[in-house]
């Protein structure tokens, strides 16, 4: 489709919606309540009516194409709709009317679909926020939320977003890879899961390093499987990603801020609350400010075989990533001290790699195993063919 036809087409799209929505005004109808059948037929009824009162020459296929599009603009969130339903897109990124990305099998690419507008853009953010009860305008222009299935959506605008409105959504599915799927797309080998079984089911304390998009949530949630089914486990996560096959576990979720700036309750406070809770295991989704404090306290003090991640290119580069967390937020101890509370604490380090390809991969499972003069002493328990992209 050339870019003055698809122009056209789009608006097209914008003049149908609007007929639509005025005559849906018009017969009383609210969509919330009506059904998707008597909503798809009045939709069909009413575009087919507006095509042919202003003689707009389309083809029998793209007349079902603006009805379906109508249809996803009115009860759902327009051109958005197909890519939420695909299964093989895991992120959304909206960069503008006209740049759509997707990523497939950890491969970014552009999407066949379009906004109209920047106006368009903002039209389906906030239809996204409304039922959460979350704004995003002048003041306050950036918004992190979560979707009823689970997706989280971020979503910036100017003043902030200088090209205008971006919108990203992380797609949630409960329908995690198993480890016979990873050893199957060649992430891990079988001596590899031999390995992490048995840190886990040994207590030992983990944290998966990696870099964006290297499946470390997706790895936290594989070991996880092997935690003992007679312990309690205490999940916290900023957006509950994590789905536990497990008989008791407890989720916890951090809260941000109201639009009054008050009631924020974040990891490190959920954290220290976990301790309160007589949990056997913690589960941290993600290590980023002065909850690590607490959680490598917790390693120490009796919560053995706890779990968490943390954004890092290699094993190296995760120790000195938390070094620098306690460090900023107020631990105020020598380095020699802090060396020695991480070398006690962690007992292995997950490196995944993500290949040039888009496959993700486990380059290094590492023990630390802290000497008088090297609390950072490493024994490599698996090292995979390409450690080198580490």
């Amino acid at each position: 489709m050339t870019g003055r036809i698809d122009q056209e087409y789009q608006t097209l799209k914008d003049h149908s919606h609007r007929w639509v929505v005025e005559r849906l005004d018009e017969a009383g109808i609210e969509v919330g309540r009506a059904s998707r059948e008597r909503l798809n037929d009045f939709i069909r009824g009413q575009v087919s009516q507006y095509i042919s009162q202003n003689r707009v020459p389309l083809s029998t296929q793209d007349l079902n194409q603006l009805i379906r599009d109508t249809l996803d603009e009115v009860t759902g969130f327009g051109p958005l709709e197909p890519l939420l339903a695909d299964e093989r897109i895991n992120d959304i990124l909206v960069n503008g009317p006209n740049q759509v990305f997707v990523e497939i099998a950890g491969v970014l690419q552009h999407a066949r679909v379009r906004f109209i507008n920047d106006e368009h853009i903002l039209r389906i953010i906030r239809r996204m926020l409304a039922p959460l009860g979350r704004r995003l305008d002048e003041a306050s222009p950036m918004v992190d939320a979560r979707l009823p299935d689970g997706s989280r959506v971020n979503a910036v605008i100017p003043p902030l977003a200088l090209e205008g409105p971006t919108l990203s959504i992380r797609k949630f599915t409960g329908n995690h890879l198993s480890a016979k799927d990873l050893i199957a797309r060649g992430s891990m080998t079988e001596a590899c899961l031999d390995v992490l079984v048995r840190a886990v089911e040994s207590r030992r304390n983990i944290i998966v390093s990696g870099g964006t998009g290297t499946g470390k949530t997706t790895m936290l949630n594989l070991i996880s499987q092997y935690i003992p089914r007679e312990e309690r486990v205490l999940t916290i996560e900023d957006s509950a990603e994590l789905v536990l096959h497990h008989p008791h576990v407890v989720r916890l979720e951090t809260r941000p801020a109201n639009t009054e700036g008050k009631g924020r309750i974040t990891a490190r406070d959920l954290v220290i609350n976990a301790l309160r809770m007589r949990p056997d295991r913690i589960i941290l989704g993600e290590v980023r400010s002065g909850e690590i404090i607490e959680l490598l306290q917790a390693m120490n003090t009796g919560h053995e075989g706890s779990m968490s991640t943390i954004h890092a290119n290699s094993t190296r580069d995760a120790l000195v990533r938390i070094e620098t967390l306690l460090a900023v937020n107020g631990y105020d101890a020598s380095e020699k001290a802090i060396g020695r509370l991480i070398g006690s604490a962690l007992d292995i380090i997950i490196q995944l790699v993500r290949m040039p390809d888009g496959r993700r991969r486990v380059s290094d499972v590492v023990a630390l195993a802290p000497t008088a003069d090297n609390p950072y002493n490493m024994d490599y328990l698996y090292r995979s063919e390409d450690h080198e992209y580490a």
